[in-house]
């Protein structure tokens, strides 16, 4: 575990009184697990709604299910389905309203996986999905970012190699809702999946971390990070963290900062192999193209979420210990940008990890399925694991 100095000694702050609440947000109706869940959804739609289409279910079965979510009255009531089932896509939320659901796998868990390259538009107003044009080339845990001119960028991912492996991509795609097409970007110079892509100033997506696949099982952690941008088409270096992560989060402040938080990194991209995950958390300056250490979390936690509030501060909730994955974290912290410093926030009511969670219009912040334990011998995502009681934090 690395420690950095903090406030003149080698320990993170001491952390204060307890804030913010969890309250029950109803019962989704159907299992759902979001392993690559800063895309899978859910997502706000503009009028205030959640939705949540498609995920794992039962031994990771993709499920092609749709439902929203009321946050007035904290009910989630099934909409139309996805015409096809889909795990480990993105959703992504249009400036006029609708919403496009892009790649993933289908079908069973199995391997190779069966990997989408087909996207559909969700209209909010009559609860339909309908085709959109397919992407290139099929993908799965890409990153999917809404950029300032209303085009998406989605890049990186995992697509089948052969019957033994797979192969992370380097490849982008640009779609434009005005046209409802498809165009290629400039490749990344690192192929990653699982990576966040983070919003900087300006609308450039900050890609940080993620993994590359290195053979069937192992694949190797990303501390690489690089910057697109969409005026000129290119990407651009952006250092490295000192930490290589995935299934972490990356979360942007209101100085324009991103701040990297949890996450695993077996099999590094250093060669180092390291069971646990950090606990060291860094920020990234864009302006200065640096990554410096902030003071790190009190113990570690992979496929966490993390989201900023109202008052600038970042909410990191769930997770689990990246060596087991066994039970689900019902802690939640909060970082104070300026102090620079954790303090304890509201428990959840359910611990869980790989799980979804997205800021409401109001400033409150829904969490929603993943998993709660495997138990002693139980498959991780089994039906009776899943957590499927929502629930909303009040800061």
């Amino acid at each position: 575990m690395r420690l950095v100095v903090t406030d003149g000694g080698d320990r993170p702050p001491p952390l204060s009184a307890v804030s913010g609440r969890w309250a029950p947000a109803g019962a989704l109706p159907f299992p759902l697990v979001y392993w690559h869940g800063q895309y899978e959804g859910p997502v706000t739609l503009l009028d205030g709604r959640v939705l949540a289409a498609g995920g794992a279910g039962r031994l990771l079965q993709a499920l092609p299910a749709a439902a929203l979510h009321d946050p007035a009255r904290g009910t989630w009531t099934g909409t139309g389905g996805l015409s096809e089932a889909r795990r480990t896509h993105s959703l992504t939320v249009l400036r006029d309203g609708r919403v496009l659901a892009a790649g993933g796998i289908t079908g069973p868990q199995a391997f190779p996986p069966r990997t989408l390259a087909s996207a559909e538009l969700y209209h909010p107003e009559g609860g339909t999905w309908t085709p959109a044009e397919p992407m290139s080339g099929a993908r799965y845990g890409h990153s999917a970012t809404l950029l300032p001119d209303g085009r998406v960028l989605v890049a990186g991912g995992n697509r089948p190699r052969d019957a033994r492996t797979v192969a992370t991509l380097t490849t982008a795609e640009l779609f434009d809702p005005d046209t409802g097409t498809w165009s290629p970007a400039r490749e990344m110079a690192d192929a990653r999946w699982h990576h966040i892509a983070a919003p900087l100033p300006g609308g450039r997506p900050l890609a940080v971390g993620g993994m590359a696949a290195a053979g069937r099982i192992v694949p190797t952690a990303l501390a690489l990070c690089e910057i697109y941008d969409p005026q000129t088409d290119t990407w651009s270096a952006a250092g490295a963290m000192r930490d290589a992560r995935f299934g972490h989060q990356a979360v942007p402040l209101p100085d324009g900062t991103v701040l990297a938080v949890g996450g695993g990194r077996s099999g590094s991209d250093d060669a180092r192999f390291d069971p646990y995950g950090p606990t060291g958390v860094e920020r990234y300056d864009p302006a200065a193209g640096t990554w410096h250490d902030e003071a790190p979390l009190p113990w570690t936690r992979a496929y966490p979420r993390a989201l900023p509030l109202p008052s600038g501060e970042v909410l990191v909730l769930g997770g689990a210990d990246p060596a087991a994955l066994d039970v689900g974290f019902p802690s939640a912290l909060r970082f104070d940008p300026v102090a620079r410093r954790w303090s304890p926030a509201g428990p959840l009511h359910t611990g869980r990890w790989a799980f979804g969670a997205t800021s409401l219009a109001d400033g409150r912040v829904l969490a929603a399925g993943g998993v709660s334990r495997t138990g002693v011998a139980a498959p991780v995502f089994a039906a009776d694991v899943a957590a499927s009681e929502a629930e909303v934090f009040t800061p």
